[in-house]
């Protein structure tokens, strides 16, 4: 896989971008228009890309299919133990109990999911609320909660080093994965689409040979656009809101990743729309480390909670009707 580094630049927040009428200023005569923006000419040096992305050029190579979660037990967890009085001494939740708080492994820049709030700052979204059900079952306090921000690259080594309790990251269950780190239960399934401007002749996989496509870096969803398509061009970034402004700046013809981000970024931009039928099965876990049997056994107690008593509806109706009606949260299978 040929990869072209670029330099690292300054962080660019979210924008869109939206030309505003700005009012000429004439200075002894007419002078000529100049365009509001650089013309991009598709070799990526108009407009620099965000810090840390990597232009990832075809290689005609397809990648082997990966084996489905359901394949090797990987979406199978431990089922919820009866709680105890007290956590037994030495275990995860007698650390975390005395701690005082939950330390939770999340990021600022999935729509709907994780993100920040504009005008309060504040950490929002579906994975946000389910990170605060643990707490409150943990504390009886939602707000003890310490959001720790992870790239997608390190938040396995964050679980194997002990740095934060979960990772709650709308992240796949895979076969790979298990082998790092534990899964809770199923808590939303997802399937990976296309994200393109309206009016785009990309429809379908098919249609993305010689496209450039916007995908986050370390994931699996960079390895199922260069499955369904090796002869695509990956631009690959570190956080999805960068395919925003990828697409806005026409970096990138397309972006591929689960539906549940591609309609937060299209949210956010009335000129995209998801197309194309569903690429892959993205059913997300909440990530433990794959020593803490009891946490797991906690975790998928208060998503067993979350399903009675109708708390998982209550977050997707307040985040993610933009996806369509649920049909109601994942069923749990467990192993024991």
């Amino acid at each position: 896989m040929t990869r072209l580094r670029l330099p690292r630049l300054r962080r660019r927040s979210r924008v869109l971008l939206f030309a505003a009428a700005v009012p000429a200023v004439l200075v002894g005569g007419c002078a000529t228009p100049q365009p509001l923006t650089p013309t991009v000419s598709g070799d990526y040096s108009e407009l620099p890309l965000s810090g840390g992305a990597e232009i990832l050029l075809p290689t005609g190579e397809v990648p082997d299919e990966p084996p489905t979660p359901e394949s090797c037990g990987a979406l199978a967890s431990l089922r919820p133990g009866t709680a105890p009085v007290a956590p037994a001494a030495g275990s995860a939740l007698a650390e975390i109990t005395a701690r005082g708080r939950l330390v939770v492994g999340i990021d600022q820049n999935t729509n709907l999911f994780s993100f920040r709030d504009p005008t309060t700052g504040m950490l929002m979204g579906f994975d946000v609320d389910v990170a605060r059900e643990m707490a409150r079952d943990l504390f009886g306090d939602p707000s003890k909660v310490e959001f720790r921000l992870l790239t997608f690259g390190d938040r396995f080594e964050a679980l194997e080093n002990g740095d934060v309790d979960l990772v709650v990251k709308g992240t796949s269950i895979t076969c790979a994965r298990t082998e790092r780190v534990a899964f809770s239960t199923v808590y939303f399934q997802a399937y990976q689409r296309l994200l393109v401007p309206k009016g785009s002749d990309i429809s379908g996989p098919e249609y993305l040979a010689g496209a450039r496509v916007c995908t986050a870096v370390d994931t699996t969803s960079l390895d199922t656009v260069r499955r369904v398509q090796p002869e695509a061009t990956i631009v690959a970034v570190p956080d999805w809101d960068d395919c925003l402004v990828a697409l806005q700046q026409g970096q990138a013809d397309a972006a591929s990743t689960d539906d549940s981000i591609l309609a937060g970024l299209a949210a956010q931009d009335p000129n995209l729309e998801i197309v194309g039928p569903p690429l892959e099965s993205e059913p997300y876990g909440i990530g433990v480390n794959k020593n803490h049997d009891d946490l797991v056994r906690f975790v998928n107690g208060t998503l067993d909670r979350m399903r009675a008593d109708g708390t998982w509806t209550r977050l997707y109706d307040t985040w993610l009707t933009v996806l369509g009606p649920a049909d109601g949260p994942p069923t749990p299978t467990y192993r024991d």
